[in-house]
């Protein structure tokens, strides 16, 4: 072997045969008709953005509907709460003993003598007699608190006109600042605000 050094990188000579273009692939003119468009991109964005918009005000309707559910459930719950109340009331002043206290208020006297009737026969058991009001009607056997601070119903002064019914005087007097609410005779209709 000789002395001499050996370059690792041989060194590239010049070629005496020209170069080559690359190649390049040429469409025809079918080809290029059938690339898509620029069109067809902006047509596909504009059908998101609307698919977008329509799927945001449905969320939109459909939340504010939730709203109006929720609202409308807590009338409803304070609507039942003011009809439990108002029950509640109606049933304190139609009480056997509210509606005794107030006809002894108008000046109705108890009868000590009654005397009942039996619709089968017809027959009277008991000897009618006028009554004369010494029956003690003041002590009920069975106190009520409920009744305390129930005004009773009191006739007017000075006119001749009958009594008001001792539910509905009772009903409206007894309101604490509410809108009073008359009571119907038949207990099964909604009440009716004056």
């Amino acid at each position: 072997m000789s002395n001499a050094a050996i370059d690792p990188i041989p060194q590239r000579r010049p070629s005496a045969e020209p170069r080559r273009a690359p190649v390049e692939i040429v469409t025809s003119r079918a080809q290029r008709r059938a690339r898509p468009k620029i069109a067809y991109a902006l047509v596909a964005t504009a059908a998101l953005f609307v698919l977008l918009l329509t799927q945001l005000a449905i969320s939109i309707a459909l939340s504010d509907g939730a709203y109006t559910i929720s609202d409308l459930q807590a009338e409803k719950t304070e609507l039942t709460r003011d009809q439990q109340k108002y029950s509640e009331q109606l049933d304190v002043l139609s009480s056997p003993q509210n509606l005794a206290n107030n006809a002894e208020q108008l000046g109705m006297v108890r009868n000590s003598n009654p005397v009942y009737l039996d619709p089968t026969t017809g027959a009277v058991h008991g000897d009618p007699a006028p009554a004369d009001g010494t029956a003690d009607g003041t002590d009920n056997l069975i106190p009520n608190t409920l009744l305390d601070g129930v005004p009773l119903a009191t006739a007017a002064a000075g006119t001749d006109a009958p009594a008001p019914d001792s539910a509905e005087a009772g009903a409206a007097t007894a309101g604490s600042g509410d809108t009073s609410v008359a009571s119907d005779p038949d207990q099964l209709a909604a009440p009716r605000t004056r």
